[in-house]
């Protein structure tokens, strides 16, 4: 008797030690860097395939920096504490070391919450179509619509419905973009999105139009609210 009592008594210590270490694992995985504990950090949106064209009137060194709220996760070419590039009319990007661009590329993690309250609820289906005409109203030329529809057409024409909003302050005021020497005119197209099962009745967005001039700047990107 009494040595099953011990077995049963071991057996408890073990369950409580094995427990405890779980729970210290955990707490070790949710620590930050002051030693503190956070088990409600909120899963960080992830701004998507932002790529950045370049168009001077006659061939320019152009710098481009880039102050995001956040952490960069991706860039190409890669851009430790900038891009510096010789960009051409037709856009065409050349580093120091002669190798060739068509955009510059950056991806990133934020906990920037984007503006879904104006925006448009579009039928799955219908994405392909709606983009076609909303991009050529944000003043994307067909070429750079037809990158954007392509990144993101796969990922929304299944859905039922996409909750769709392009952002505007929210978005460039959290991804400064800084060019020198200083572009005429500047296109940043961002879309925040959301698959839903049903419509959403949402107050429609009014969408700006842009006129290039000079040297422009465009950028598109977008994130997956979920």
């Amino acid at each position: 008797m009494k040595k099953a009592v011990i077995l049963l008594l071991s057996l408890l210590l073990t369950m409580t030690m094995c427990a405890c270490r779980k729970d210290e694992a955990k707490n070790q995985d949710s620590s930050t860097d002051d030693g503190s504990y956070d088990y409600f950090q909120p899963e960080p949106n992830r701004p998507e395939k932002p790529v950045i064209y370049l168009y001077p009137e006659k061939e320019t060194l152009v710098r481009v920096e880039l102050d995001f709220n956040g952490r960069l996760t991706s860039t190409y070419p890669a851009y430790r504490d900038g891009w510096t590039v010789v960009a051409q009319p037709d856009g065409t990007l050349t580093d120091d070391s002669d190798r060739e661009y068509y955009c510059l590329f950056w991806e990133g993690e934020t906990q920037v919450e984007y503006d879904l309250s104006k925006g448009f609820c579009v039928k799955g289906e219908d994405t392909a179509e709606f983009l076609e005409d909303a991009l050529v109203k944000l003043g994307l030329t067909d070429k750079e619509a037809n990158e954007f529809i392509i990144y993101w057409l796969s990922r929304m024409e299944g859905n039922a419905y996409n909750l769709i909003a392009f952002q505007q302050e929210i978005y460039t005021d959290n991804a400064v973009l800084t060019v020198t020497p200083a572009p005429d005119s500047m296109l940043r197209v961002f879309m925040a999105w959301k698959a839903v099962s049903v419509p959403v009745d949402i107050e429609a967005q009014e969408l700006q139009d842009f006129e290039r001039s000079g040297f422009t700047v465009v950028e598109w990107g977008g994130a997956e609210v979920r």
